[in-house]
């Protein structure tokens, strides 16, 4: 059955109480930023934090009986994973997941919790698929493919007409884009309601495989990304010639363009994603120019991040931001001198975190210490504030590049 209006109508239909319409909401904040009209669907906020149990849900359910009693399997590297174990324990099927062994481990445990048997296998996606395939063979369990599979990516593209649907005068559509499935329906399921609307796909450019595919180019992939939902190597071959045909392009962001975005959502939207998940965003940003004064739909497709990464990506965000900031003293290694630079800085209203005091490594004469302060600020205004304050007293400082 191939991929058409009528069969993402017959998907929604299917999905209709089964998953959630999640809201399509303007961003105020992002929209006076950026310079366009923002709308942001929320995808993070389904069951599974994901837009991936669209697809799923249809899948199962168009399975045939016979399929249904032996059970499931699919390859994910967690999102898909999730979809579909939850959905099969509602249907009460048995589902057996292949993630690659480095898959985070929030996304591991999830899966589990909703009863699947968990297989960690492989170093990437691909190693994973080719034994999540044999295995499939072995146990004649029936194939739930992440992205290749027309009855998944018409779940998928409900995404869209829920959008449109909240959201009639959109005129851009963001998407990030793995292997190809979600992009793929949205763009069969917008095209059909709105002929003129554009869509473009974003990917890591880690992880350019769906770039490269329309260009006729090699890919060439790095050893991991922070979207690790989109690090797709091969694009789907039902997924590549729908992208190919009606959509605008795609538009590739970099790991720190990514991360800017997930800090960005989290503190003005307050709403956590995934790499991934923040893609589009991230390609808004990179790309203001080309969207400004446009009404620009966001999907963001999924909330599963490891906390300890997001702690660390807001610690790096803040250190761009200037609000964290590491500042190096030069000062006489005399009684004092420290009490003095404290006082400064509590008196230019620096919060100090952290304090390393260095005689013996730095070439500065010697009675002369350097003094590294990890300090949390307003931003780089604020900190020049500081520098030009500890100045003024005597003492030189600037910021530590790395």
């Amino acid at each position: 059955m191939p991929v058409t209006a009528q069969s993402i109508h017959a998907a929604a239909a299917m999905l209709t109480d089964q998953v959630i319409d999640t809201p399509c909401l303007y961003s105020r904040t992002l929209s006076e930023i950026t310079g366009a009209e923002v709308y942001l669907k929320f995808e993070n906020l389904q069951f599974t934090a994901s837009f991936k149990e669209r697809g799923a849900l249809v899948k199962l359910l168009s399975l045939a009986q016979r399929e249904r009693a032996a059970g499931v399997l699919a390859v994910s590297a967690g999102n898909h994973a999730q979809g579909v174990a939850y959905h099969a324990r509602r249907l009460g099927l048995r589902a057996v997941i292949v993630m690659p062994r480095h898959t985070p481990h929030v996304k591991v445990e999830r899966t589990r919790a909703f009863g699947a048997e968990v297989i960690l296998a492989g170093d990437s996606f691909d190693e994973a698929k080719a034994i999540g395939l044999a295995l499939a063979a072995e146990r004649k369990l029936s194939l739930i493919h992440p992205y290749d599979d027309e009855q998944v990516i018409s779940g998928q593209g409900t995404v869209a007409l829920e959008m449109l649907a909240c959201e009639p005068e959109l005129e851009v559509l963001l998407v990030p884009v793995g292997g190809g499935g979600l992009i793929a329906g949205m763009a069969v399921a917008a095209r059909a309601v709105k002929p003129g609307i554009e869509l473009y796909g974003v990917e890591s450019e880690n992880f350019p495989s769906m770039y490269c595919a329309l260009r006729g180019d090699t890919a060439r992939f790095a050893a991991n990304t922070i979207a690790e939902g989109i690090a797709v190597r091969q694009p789907g071959a039902l997924t590549l010639p729908i992208v190919r045909e009606l959509t605008s392009g795609m538009l590739l962001v970099g790991e720190g363009e990514i991360e800017h975005a997930i800090v960005l959502l989290l503190e003005i939207e307050k709403t956590v994603v995934e790499g991934a998940g923040a893609a589009g965003l991230a390609a808004l940003l990179a790309e203001p120019g080309r969207f400004r004064g446009k009404r620009v739909g966001i999907v963001l497709s999924g909330g599963n991040i490891d906390p300890l990464m997001l702690s660390v990506i807001i610690e790096r965000g803040m250190v761009r931001a200037g609000r964290l900031t590491r500042l190096t003293v030069d000062l006489r290694d005399l009684p004092g001198a420290l009490a003095t630079v404290t006082a400064c800085l509590a008196q230019a209203n620096a919060n100090i975190e952290e304090v390393h005091h260095q005689r013996a490594f730095t070439n500065l004469p010697l009675q002369t210490a350097e003094v590294d302060f990890v300090l949390q600020t307003r931003g780089r205004e604020h900190v020049d504030e500081i520098i030009r304050a500890l100045g003024a007293v005597g003492f030189a400082a600037r910021v530590h590049a790395a």
